[in-house]
């Protein structure tokens, strides 16, 4: 064999011994870990305090809202009928308490007055009577029960006098100034029942209070809708966050403040992305240990990074992914 042949097959040997050592070399080396999340987005609820049918839905889902656009409207034929009931005692109220200021009407006034009067002249006929009847007495013209008979009538005579003459003040004087208190406290609790039932009925249509997108209608035309149930649900893109699961022993790498890299395959783009959350998951989520004794449980913690810059055509759902040293 030639020295060339030598030198050559010593080569190829040195060759293989350097390939074979590099794979083991690499197969042993550890591997960096890749996690996956997902993104998630700030959802709004669109619902009614009022309980009844849906009357019209004005919104389409995927549509983009902006704040005070249309949702949906609800028909509640009971909240009308409680206005009418309101409205109406409001207006009894209302003229309790006006007559209370006004006071007793001018014929009453003078009817009041005239039985004063009359009760006056029976009285000063009735004086006059028993004066001649205590008269006749002394004489020993009439017995003692006669007399007394008289004076009785002559004393009621003096007490319905005195009756009249209160009753009379009393409608003069109009309502006492507690009952008109009263009359006007009545009328402001039914007013303020008239602004309950308001704000009931302004309840049956329902305008956006924040812009976003229409992700669900869940409730449509000519259905019942509960009290407090979300007849519409939208979602704010643009208040939008990465969220991940990581194992407690791989919390070093998400420092809240920390600015990582994360790939979103579905837009084929790294985006830069803030730690700013990180919370414990409940016992379902804790990693167990394989083997009893050896290694210990592991808890999870979800993990929430926002963009540092605005993403196009990022949507809720979006796989992101990280690769950890």
């Amino acid at each position: 064999m030639s020295v060339l042949a030598k030198v050559v097959g010593a080569v190829v040997v040195v060759g293989i011994i350097s390939g074979v050592s590099y794979i083991f070399y690499e197969a042993y080396q550890p591997k960096p870990i890749r996690l996956q999340g997902e993104i998630d987005a700030q959802y709004y609820s669109v619902s009614s305090k009022v309980p009844g049918r849906i009357d019209s839905v004005g919104v389409k889902k995927g549509e983009v809202v902006k704040v005070g656009d249309f949702i949906f409207s609800i028909n509640s034929p009971e909240v009308e009928a409680k206005l009418k009931q309101a409205q109406s005692a409001q207006e009894a109220a209302g003229a309790v308490s006006k007559q209370a200021d006004k006071g007793a009407r001018k014929q009453q006034i003078a009817a009041a007055r005239d039985q004063w009067r009359r009760a006056q002249e029976a009285e000063k006929l009735l004086a006059k009577t028993y004066k001649r009847i205590q008269k006749l007495y002394k004489e020993g013209v009439i017995p003692e029960q006669k007399r007394d008979e008289v004076y009785t009538k002559y004393t009621a005579a003096k007490y319905q006098s005195s009756a009249a003459r209160e009753m009379y003040m009393m409608a003069k004087e109009g309502a006492r100034e507690e009952q008109k208190e009263a009359a006007r406290a009545q009328e402001e609790v039914y007013a303020g029942k008239v602004d309950e039932v308001n704000s009931y009925i302004k309840e049956t249509k329902q305008y956006a209070y924040h812009a976003g997108e229409v992700s669900q209608i869940l409730i449509h035309e000519g259905e019942l809708a509960p009290t407090g149930f979300p007849v519409v649900t939208l979602v704010d893109i643009n208040d939008s966050w990465a969220k991940f699961h990581v194992r407690e022993d791989l919390l070093s790498h998400f420092e809240k403040g920390k600015v990582l890299d994360l790939e979103i395959p579905a837009l084929h783009k790294t985006v830069p992305f803030e730690v700013t959350h990180i919370s414990v998951m409940g016992e379902y989520a804790t990693w167990r240990a394989a083997e009893a004794g050896k290694g210990f449980d592991l808890k999870s913690f979800e993990v929430e990074l926002r963009p540092k810059e605005a993403v196009e055509n990022l949507r809720v759902g979006m796989s992101v992914l990280i690769q950890l040293p």
